[in-house]
């Protein structure tokens, strides 16, 4: 069973910087060899955004409202997904949480995520 595990969320100052990571089950890590891995994350009142995704080939994409400022990456073992957030704003606050598409690279649909990890940015 995939299971998918966020850390690394809290609060900080506007400008500051956050870097998530989302822990895979080693059953996903050995099952498939095709996947895309996003990051997501909700604010209260406004809709899911997706906010970055790198797929098995290593191709990533950000949203135009993280360009510049996020960088998603996994560690050499691709057991671990990252999310580095700098110069964070008050808009940024909301739960992150990771997501997993499987034996496909086309990052449309995903079906497994985590519980979520909560950032807040104060102004």
């Amino acid at each position: 069973q995939v299971q998918l595990a966020e850390s690394g969320g809290g609060s900080v100052q506007a400008g500051g910087s956050l870097r998530l990571s989302c822990a895979g089950s080693r059953y996903f890590y050995i099952s498939y060899d095709r996947y895309c891995l996003a990051w997501f994350r909700q604010a209260p009142e406004k809709t899911r955004e997706r906010v970055a995704t790198v797929d098995s080939d290593g191709v990533t994409n950000y949203a135009d409202s993280v360009k510049g400022r996020f960088t998603i990456s996994q560690d050499n073992a691709k057991r671990f997904l990252y999310l580095q957030m700098d110069s964070l704003n008050p808009e940024d606050t909301g739960v992150y949480y990771c997501a997993a598409g499987v034996a496909t690279t086309s990052c449309v649909d995903f079906e497994y995520r985590g519980q979520g990890t909560q950032v807040t940015v104060s102004s």
